[in-house]
């Protein structure tokens, strides 16, 4: 019998528990003890009685009796593990630390918050409240557009109030744009790796994700290419921009390769550019490259606050614009007059302005913080994103999976998005998304930072060489 549970045979022949009982509390004792650490494997059912000179529905009955309590976890491919009793990280307000949601980050600057609350409430005092909470004509009043097309011309230059389009945030753009462009059945272009709510819109609509190779430049526009020449897509959808997951933006050189297979082949491009008003030196829109095709699209939410669902759209032509908008009045009704006021409000007395520099600025140290702990781990990221892309080494030896890897941080406190929520065609990398915005402080990210970086340099879980 191993060493290790000689002690598990002493304590069955002389306690006066059921021995399926008695197995569960030593399996704890031992994980308090320290005999038992997290992660590890505990021998097959028919093994272990063999072990303990029992029958084997007596250790399949302490097994489930340990799973019932917590102790252990059971998987097909890994067999019975241990589970993690250790606490989840200290953080504000007693919670873990949530790195799933794509959030900017929160400035503390008093200042910045005071101004925020100060415009808001004159904002909500000198309106026609009544006026606020009527239904509205689709596409915001023409205050609100102008503030749009002056908003978007920093990006835009020839943006106009005509074309732009106030809308309930981006995802509802997007929903419109796939109910305009395509019908159940017909295929969309999109990255390998994409948004994980247009892979829900599109299987909601029953359209079909046709998913494009990526390199270090962005989408391979020889597979776009060979996609519209013989499976005839309705549109082309891209997030340009510090892309969600991989962090990547797309190269000049090839924006203008995908401009052109768009315009020879007369396929309307989707630009979901969220994160476009992060970068200080941004790239030409692919808008600008075909702008009779292309549909720009941006918010607040990754600039500003998730929670501020006002969505920007400009589209190729007025006639187009006057088409989204019905899409949009059937999918969404209206955007809500209450936030476009205040969107409207701070974009034209440079409050938005001063927020996005202010995010710009965290985000640039928070990144600082993830390239000091993790730089060593080849992570992607960007200085001025809030999130990056973590590789986990694949096949290698003792190498983590993304889905093994997710699951074992959340057991320590930490949750982040493995690989496969993004993956377009089924074949995703072994890799993570970790955000370090929303209500998470420096601290908070830098905490959990070490916990990510330990987990990484001191492998502890089944196919690890180092324990």
């Amino acid at each position: 019998m191993p060493q290790r549970f000689a002690h598990w045979q002493r304590r069955l022949a002389v306690g006066d528990r059921p021995a399926y009982l008695l197995i569960a509390d030593l399996i704890a004792e031992d994980m308090r003890s320290g005999r038992l650490s997290a992660r590890e494997r505990l021998p097959p059912l028919r093994d272990l009685a063999t072990l303990l000179d029992l029958n084997y529905t007596t250790v399949a009955r302490a097994y489930a009796e340990a799973r019932q309590r917590g102790l252990i976890d059971s998987r097909p491919g890994l067999g019975t593990l241990v589970k993690s009793r250790s606490p989840a990280l200290p953080l504000r307000g007693g919670s873990a630390a949530e790195m799933t949601m794509n959030l900017p980050p929160e400035p503390a600057d008093p200042g910045l918050v005071a101004r925020l609350r100060e415009t808001a409430g004159e904002t909500l005092a000198r309106a026609d409240l009544y006026q606020l909470l009527r239904y509205q004509d689709f596409g915001g009043t023409a205050q609100d557009r102008d503030a749009a097309a002056s908003w978007l011309r920093q990006r835009l230059p020839q943006a106009d109030a005509a074309r732009t389009l106030v809308a309930p945030g981006i995802h509802g753009v997007l929903a419109a744009l796939l109910t305009l462009l395509a019908r159940p059945g017909d295929l969309v272009c999109a990255e390998a790796l994409a948004y994980p709510g247009l892979k829900a819109l599109a299987a909601q609509f029953g359209i079909q994700l046709h998913p494009l190779p990526m390199d270090d430049e962005g989408m391979d526009p020889e597979a776009f290419e060979a996609a519209c020449r013989t499976l005839h897509p309705k549109a082309l959808f891209i997030n340009p921009n510090l892309h969600n997951p991989t962090t990547l933006t797309t190269s000049r050189a090839r924006r203008e390769a995908l401009a052109d297979v768009a315009l020879r082949y007369s396929v309307p491009i989707v630009e979901d550019d969220a994160y476009g008003m992060l970068p200080l030196k941004p790239l030409p829109a692919l808008a600008t490259l075909a702008p009779g095709l292309t549909y720009h699209v941006t918010g607040f939410s990754k600039c500003l606050g998730a929670g501020l669902r006002t969505g920007y759209v400009l589209a190729p032509t007025v006639t187009h614009a006057l088409r989204l908008a019905g899409a949009l009045r059937a999918t969404t009704v209206m955007a809500s007059p209450v936030t476009n006021a205040l969107v409207t409000r701070w974009v034209g007395d440079g409050t938005a302005e001063a927020v996005l520099q202010a995010i710009r600025a965290e985000c640039s140290a928070r990144m600082a913080m993830a390239a000091r702990h993790l730089g060593h781990h080849a992570l992607h990221s960007q200085p001025e994103g809030f999130h990056f892309w973590l590789p986990l080494g694949g096949e290698a030896a003792g190498a983590w999976r993304g889905v093994e890897f997710a699951s074992y941080l959340r057991t320590q406190g930490v949750a982040v998005l493995a690989s496969p929520a993004f993956s377009t065609d089924g074949d995703p990398p072994e890799a993570v998304r970790v955000c370090l915005g929303g209500a998470l402080s420096r601290d908070d990210c830098d905490t959990a930072l070490r916990l990510i970086a330990d987990t990484l340099d001191h492998p502890r879980h089944p196919h690890a060489t180092v324990m």
